[in-house]
Order: C-alpha cells, then sequence, then structure tokens
C-alpha cells in the first residue's frame, strides 16, 4: 500500500512541476510582476524555484513512505531523509537566485543539523 502511495507522490511531483512550468508560470511571467532587486528576474526566478521545490518536499514525502515500507524507517533513516530532502531544496534558491534568496542557508542548516542528528 505504502508503494502505491509512494508513486502516486512521485506522480503528481512530476505533474505539478510539469503542468504548472507549461501552463501557470509560462502564463503568470508574461504579467508585470513587482521588480526585485532592480527587474522583475528575481521575482520570477523565486516563484519558479518556490514552484519545484513543492515538488521536491513531496518527493522526500514519498523516500518517507518508502522507508516505512521497507521496514527500516529508523530515526537515523528518518532525519538522513529529511536532510537529503532540505540539501536538494537548498539548491534550488542558491542557484535560481544566485544566493540572493537567503532560504538556502535555513534549508542548508537544517540539511547539516538533520544529517549530524541522523549519523550520531
Amino acid at each position: 500500500m505504502l508503494i502505491l502511495a509512494a508513486a502516486l507522490v512521485i506522480l503528481i511531483g512530476l505533474v505539478h512541476s510539469y503542468l504548472g512550468e507549461k501552463y501557470i508560470l509560462i502564463r503568470l511571467f508574461r504579467q508585470s510582476l513587482p521588480p526585485l532587486f532592480g527587474s522583475d528576474a528575481f521575482t520570477k526566478q523565486t516563484l519558479r524555484f518556490v514552484w519545484h521545490l513543492t515538488t521536491v518536499s513531496w518527493w522526500g514525502f514519498a523516500a518517507l513512505l518508502l522507508s516505512l515500507n521497507a521496514g527500516h524507517a529508523s530515526k537515523n533513516q528518518i532525519l538522513l531523509i529529511i536532510a537529503a530532502t532540505f540539501g536538494i531544496g537548498a539548491m534550488f534558491p542558491l542557484i535560481a537566485t544566485r544566493g540572493k534568496h537567503l532560504s538556502w542557508l535555513v534549508f542548508a542548516a537544517i540539511s547539516v543539523i538533520c544529517y549530524v542528528a541522523g549519523t550520531a
């Protein structure tokens, strides 16, 4: 049962990212958006990475479901999945906004803390 739930989470993440880009973000970016840091580029990049960060978060949940299904969802395993999810999540604002959106620092800190706790 949990494998089916994980597969659905992975599928909805793919659909969310693809259809969101194709039908929502592209159309939204044709509109006038508030300029931040001198242009609307930062605004667009922030909206894009946040949209896809949702998918990454869902895939982290899918990994938790698969771990639970396999029967080895120990505290350390769960912490390492959370660390990986936030580590990947930190890369989105770091790359998309060249580090201007400071959420990457918080996501990276969460990742490191969970990794250290999961390997202790």
